[in-house]
């Protein structure tokens, strides 16, 4: 049973590889985004805005950690009269198929590429591409700094939406990465910064909690040159974790990356040339491998 979990990884990766992402009837974080949307956030008292936003994360986590236990109990009951060997591996490939939805590269990496290929049709295409990716307002980007977004997108998202869920799928199974995909969800739909921000700030500390190792390994995985640099670069903005992908990524590659006004990563790099995209790619699939087999071992040594 050590085999169990990064055998089911792997079988999840290659399915997300070959076949990308479920309908959204069957998505379970389509699932968890109209239960987070069941709540229209208002400006209230800080500490009723807290009570009330943490009751509400605390029961949609309870719920998908339920469902997930669930799920992960029907596999067994279901393979449990068939002999170990088959048991074992249909335990595996059914655990990959329902950790699969918590997790995103193809999808990630092809919406990356797609801002690439629109910028090729026009700047304003290329906006209105970036645009579905990140909430800040593309309306007034350069190409550079369209290509630039991409960028630290790609670098983001590796965390949240690949190497974070395998992480916490090593330590707790299949309700682990489904309770970090709701909190990566929450912070995204209620993590606010405005009148609304204390209906919101136990889904963006649960996040930040939950995010803190993996942003930190996936920033390694991506072979940063330098880990002062990183841990300098990291601190520049003003989240606690995503920081670490997109400096390693600049670092990388040698990138110039920031958010205007905002913050600026690795200033003394170049700016994002037409190929960058396409290096970023290649970087980020490579940490993904190196990432992935990292905790896999994990999982395995902590089953030993």
């Amino acid at each position: 049973m050590n085999l169990l979990l990064p055998l089911a990884m792997a079988v999840a990766l290659l399915v997300d590889r070959l076949f990308g992402e479920p309908p959204a009837w069957a998505h379970p974080v389509v699932g968890m985004g109209r239960y987070l949307g069941l709540f229209k956030l208002t400006k209230l008292p800080p500490a009723l805005g807290f009570m009330a936003g943490a009751l509400a994360w605390l029961v949609g986590a309870a719920l998908v950690a339920f469902i997930a236990l669930w799920l992960e109990g029907w596999v067994l009951i279901l393979l449990k009269p068939w002999s170990s060997a088959l048991g074992f591996v249909g335990t595996a490939v059914l655990t990959g198929l329902l950790l699969k939805p918590l997790l995103a590269w193809r999808m990630l990496a092809d919406e990356a590429m797609a801002v690439d290929a629109a910028l090729n049709e026009s700047l304003q295409a290329g906006r209105a591409r970036l645009s579905r990716l990140v909430s800040r307002d593309t309306a007034a980007l350069t190409e550079t700094e369209v290509r630039e977004a991409a960028i630290e997108t790609l670098a983001e998202n590796l965390n949240d939406s690949v190497i974070a869920p395998l992480f916490w799928f090593a330590i707790a199974g299949l309700p682990g990465a489904a309770i970090y995909r709701f909190a990566n969800t929450a912070d995204a739909m209620w993590g606010y910064r405005d009148e609304r921000e204390w209906c919101g700030k136990w889904a963006a500390r649960a996040d930040d909690l939950l995010s803190w190792l993996p942003a930190r390994l996936t920033a390694l995985m991506l072979l940063p040159p330098s880990l002062p640099a990183l841990a300098r670069e990291a601190r520049r903005t003003p989240s606690p974790n995503s920081g670490w992908p997109m400096a390693a990524m600049a670092l990388r590659l040698g990138l110039r990356l920031g958010k205007p006004g905002v913050y600026t990563l690795h200033a003394d790099g170049r700016s994002a040339a037409p190929d960058d995209l396409h290096a970023a790619r290649a970087v980020a699939w490579h940490a993904l491998v190196a990432g992935s087999a990292l905790i896999a071992l994990l999982a395995w040594t902590l089953r030993s």
